[in-house]
Protein backbone atom coordinates (compact mmCIF):
# COMPACT_ATOMS: atom_id res chain seq x y z
CA UNK A 1 0.00 0.00 0.00
CA UNK A 2 1.95 3.02 -1.28
CA UNK A 3 0.89 6.38 0.12
CA UNK A 4 2.33 9.59 -1.29
CA UNK A 5 2.60 12.11 1.54
CA UNK A 6 4.93 14.79 2.86
CA UNK A 7 3.80 14.82 6.49
CA UNK A 8 2.40 12.33 8.99
CA UNK A 9 -0.92 14.18 8.82
CA UNK A 10 -1.07 13.82 5.03
CA UNK A 11 -0.22 10.13 5.39
CA UNK A 12 -3.07 9.54 7.86
CA UNK A 13 -5.56 11.58 5.81
CA UNK A 14 -5.11 9.17 2.89
CA UNK A 15 -5.79 6.00 4.88
CA UNK A 16 -8.96 3.97 4.48
CA UNK A 17 -11.47 4.66 7.28
CA UNK A 18 -10.94 1.24 8.88
CA UNK A 19 -7.19 1.89 9.24
CA UNK A 20 -7.22 5.60 10.07
CA UNK A 21 -8.27 5.32 13.73
CA UNK A 22 -5.75 2.55 14.43
CA UNK A 23 -2.86 4.58 12.98
CA UNK A 24 -3.97 7.74 14.78
CA UNK A 25 -4.04 5.89 18.10
CA UNK A 26 -0.76 4.06 17.45
CA UNK A 27 0.93 7.35 16.54
CA UNK A 28 -0.32 9.05 19.70
CA UNK A 29 0.71 6.14 21.93
CA UNK A 30 4.23 6.26 20.54
CA UNK A 31 4.50 10.07 20.65
CA UNK A 32 3.26 10.16 24.25
CA UNK A 33 5.67 7.48 25.47
CA UNK A 34 8.93 7.89 23.57
CA UNK A 35 11.75 9.41 25.61
CA UNK A 36 12.74 12.97 24.70
CA UNK A 37 14.98 13.50 21.70
CA UNK A 38 13.25 11.41 19.05
CA UNK A 39 11.58 13.33 16.26
CA UNK A 40 8.53 12.43 14.21
CA UNK A 41 8.89 12.57 10.44
CA UNK A 42 7.91 10.81 7.27
CA UNK A 43 10.68 8.29 6.60
CA UNK A 44 10.76 5.53 3.98
CA UNK A 45 7.15 6.37 3.08
CA UNK A 46 5.97 5.69 6.66
CA UNK A 47 5.43 7.68 9.81
CA UNK A 48 8.80 7.47 11.50
CA UNK A 49 10.31 8.35 14.84
CA UNK A 50 13.99 9.03 14.34
CA UNK A 51 17.11 10.43 15.94
CA UNK A 52 17.45 13.70 14.00
CA UNK A 53 20.70 14.88 12.45
CA UNK A 54 20.81 17.69 15.02
CA UNK A 55 21.33 15.01 17.69
CA UNK A 56 23.21 12.42 15.62
CA UNK A 57 24.90 14.16 12.63
CA UNK A 58 26.26 10.98 10.97
CA UNK A 59 22.69 9.82 10.22
CA UNK A 60 21.80 6.33 9.07
CA UNK A 61 24.73 4.33 7.67
CA UNK A 62 22.66 2.99 4.75
CA UNK A 63 21.95 6.55 3.61
CA UNK A 64 23.65 9.26 5.66
CA UNK A 65 21.23 11.89 4.30
CA UNK A 66 18.55 10.20 6.38
CA UNK A 67 18.23 10.50 10.16
CA UNK A 68 18.81 7.42 12.30
CA UNK A 69 15.53 5.44 12.24
CA UNK A 70 14.05 3.97 15.39
CA UNK A 71 10.30 3.26 15.13
CA UNK A 72 8.01 3.44 12.10
CA UNK A 73 4.32 2.75 11.62
CA UNK A 74 2.53 2.06 8.38
CA UNK A 75 -0.63 0.83 6.80
CA UNK A 76 0.41 -2.04 4.56
CA UNK A 77 -1.78 -3.98 2.13
CA UNK A 78 -3.01 -6.61 4.61
CA UNK A 79 -1.99 -5.26 8.00
CA UNK A 80 -0.92 -2.36 10.17
CA UNK A 81 2.82 -2.52 10.79
CA UNK A 82 5.04 -1.35 13.60
CA UNK A 83 8.76 -1.40 12.80
CA UNK A 84 10.98 -1.19 15.89
CA UNK A 85 14.72 -1.17 15.30
CA UNK A 86 15.41 -1.81 18.99
CA UNK A 87 13.64 -5.16 18.84
CA UNK A 88 15.63 -6.02 15.73
CA UNK A 89 18.93 -5.07 17.33
CA UNK A 90 18.55 -6.05 20.98
CA UNK A 91 17.79 -9.69 21.80
CA UNK A 92 16.90 -8.89 25.43
CA UNK A 93 14.27 -6.41 24.27
CA UNK A 94 12.96 -8.90 21.72
CA UNK A 95 12.66 -11.62 24.37
CA UNK A 96 10.85 -9.21 26.70
CA UNK A 97 8.43 -8.18 23.96
CA UNK A 98 7.62 -11.74 22.89
CA UNK A 99 6.90 -12.77 26.50
CA UNK A 100 4.79 -9.67 27.17
CA UNK A 101 2.86 -9.98 23.91
CA UNK A 102 1.41 -13.29 25.06
CA UNK A 103 0.11 -11.55 28.20
CA UNK A 104 -1.64 -8.81 26.22
CA UNK A 105 -3.02 -10.62 23.17
CA UNK A 106 -4.90 -13.77 22.35
CA UNK A 107 -3.70 -13.68 18.74
CA UNK A 108 -0.43 -15.25 17.68
CA UNK A 109 2.46 -12.82 17.32
CA UNK A 110 3.11 -12.15 13.62
CA UNK A 111 6.60 -10.73 13.44
CA UNK A 112 9.60 -10.37 11.15
CA UNK A 113 13.01 -9.04 12.18
CA UNK A 114 11.81 -5.58 13.16
CA UNK A 115 8.25 -5.69 11.83
CA UNK A 116 5.27 -6.50 14.00
CA UNK A 117 2.20 -7.11 11.83
CA UNK A 118 -1.31 -6.49 13.15
CA UNK A 119 -3.84 -8.09 10.82
CA UNK A 120 -6.68 -7.61 13.30
CA UNK A 121 -6.52 -3.90 13.99
CA UNK A 122 -9.06 -4.16 16.79
CA UNK A 123 -6.51 -6.26 18.70
CA UNK A 124 -3.49 -3.96 18.62
CA UNK A 125 -1.98 -4.01 22.15
CA UNK A 126 -1.65 -0.24 22.62
CA UNK A 127 -0.60 -0.54 26.28
CA UNK A 128 2.20 -2.91 25.34
CA UNK A 129 3.32 -0.61 22.51
CA UNK A 130 3.32 2.29 24.98
CA UNK A 131 5.59 0.36 27.33
CA UNK A 132 7.83 -0.74 24.46
CA UNK A 133 8.24 2.89 23.38
CA UNK A 134 9.67 3.79 26.80
CA UNK A 135 12.39 1.13 26.83
CA UNK A 136 15.20 2.86 24.89
CA UNK A 137 16.39 6.46 25.15
CA UNK A 138 18.00 8.36 22.30
CA UNK A 139 21.46 7.99 23.83
CA UNK A 140 20.87 4.26 24.47
CA UNK A 141 19.83 3.81 20.83
CA UNK A 142 22.81 5.74 19.45
CA UNK A 143 25.25 3.76 21.62
CA UNK A 144 23.68 0.42 20.71
CA UNK A 145 23.56 1.36 17.03
CA UNK A 146 27.22 2.37 16.95
CA UNK A 147 28.38 -0.75 18.80
CA UNK A 148 26.25 -3.37 17.07
CA UNK A 149 24.86 -2.15 13.75
CA UNK A 150 26.85 0.64 12.12
CA UNK A 151 29.61 -0.65 9.88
Amino acid sequence: MKIEANTPEEYIAQLPVERKQALIKLREVIKNNLPDGFEETLNYGMIGFVVPHSVYPPGYHCDTKLPLPFISIASQKNFVALYHMGIYANKNLLDWFVAEYAKHCTTKLDMGKSCIRFKKIDQIPYNLIAELATKITVSDWINFYEQHIKR
